[in-house]
């Protein structure tokens, strides 16, 4: 094996040309497996020395060789464990642009499913909910389909929906204000409704954030949504955006979400993530978190603990 510099710079290694991936591993106990994952990557590719970004917690092996079966072989050697496994490209670790779900995501909760608790439709409504985000049905047709279940619904409730069952998921905190720190701009956008999306944003950071809007009298829900609704496709036309805006590449920029609707943003993505996520979003991601929480989006641009902001 070859020594990983251990002075890598903005995520960056002067190895990274003989390296041009990284197996990443990240989760509690990982130090009493890295031997077995790093082994079990050296058995497929021409390895360098394993790199702690979290003592315990978060190690990096880089490599030369086939990803697809360096990445088989350390999940094989990983079952049993709750290690969060992947290989990840050793060029443009740090990411300047964050595009981000936010119900099931950066929150706890589909906010959706919550307001119609409160009136007592919540087994129906998310009912739906988990099909649309599985793939099984369109995401509008859906939206709409729940949105009308909610007519008359006071519009006060919302904010107590909000104060009573949304929180953050945790490393959010961090997540943004390390990315922020680093010069990274920072996008919420959700299929969700902008009274949750906007307040979410200004709690934890996002520089921008974008949802649908929940239409109502003045007083009471009317059951209806403003079109065009904001889905699948206005998420990766979010992220394409915001890339023109900021004159960069693909390889700049990561994604993460838990729902089909955030398919095809994670999959134009340098680093797309599928975060506690759907089956069908997990297999069709770059990287997936199954098991951390999520400081693993930094650990897998390659921050180390001691730049990690933390309030």
């Amino acid at each position: 094996m070859v020594l990983l510099d251990s002075h890598c710079q903005d995520g960056q290694c002067n190895l990274k040309d003989e390296f041009p991936l990284i197996l990443n591993v990240i989760g509690r106990d990982a130090d009493a497996h890295s031997a077995r994952i790093a082994a079990a990557a050296a058995a497929h590719a021409k390895t360098g020395e394993i790199a702690w970004l979290s003592a315990a917690r978060a190690f990096e092996v880089p490599f030369a060789g086939d990803g697809g079966k360096v990445a088989e072989a350390a999940r094989a050697a990983a079952v049993g464990t709750s290690l969060d496994v992947n290989v990840v490209s050793a060029a443009a670790r740090r990411k300047k642009l964050l595009v981000a779900d936010m119900d099931s995501t950066i929150i706890n909760c589909e906010c959706l499913d919550e307001i119609a608790d409160a009136i007592g439709l919540k087994p129906q409504v998310a009912a739906i909910t988990e099909r649309a985000m599985a793939g099984e049905i369109a995401f509008a047709p859906a939206l709409r389909e729940r949105v009308a279940l909610l007519k008359g619904l006071p519009v006060h409730k919302l904010a107590r929906v909000y104060g009573e069952r949304v929180r953050l998921n945790p490393g959010a905190r961090a997540l943004l204000a390390t990315m922020k720190a680093g010069g990274a701009r920072t996008v919420l956008v959700s299929g969700g409704f902008t009274f949750f999306t906007s307040r979410v944003a200004d709690d934890v950071g996002f520089d921008a954030n974008y949802g649908n809007v929940l239409l109502d009298d003045g007083a009471h829900l009317t059951g209806m949504v403003a079109e065009p609704i904001l889905g699948r496709e206005a998420k990766l036309e979010t992220l394409e955006r915001e890339m023109t805006a900021l004159k960069l590449s693909p390889d700049e920029t990561l994604a993460v979400g838990d729902g089909a609707n955030d398919l095809d943003m994670i999959g134009r993505a340098g680093l797309g993530v599928a975060y506690h996520a759907k089956p069908i979003v997990a297999q069709a991601a770059g990287a997936r978190v199954d098991h951390g929480d999520l400081t693993a989006l930094l650990y897998l641009q390659g921050y180390r603990d001691s730049e990690i902001v933390r309030e």
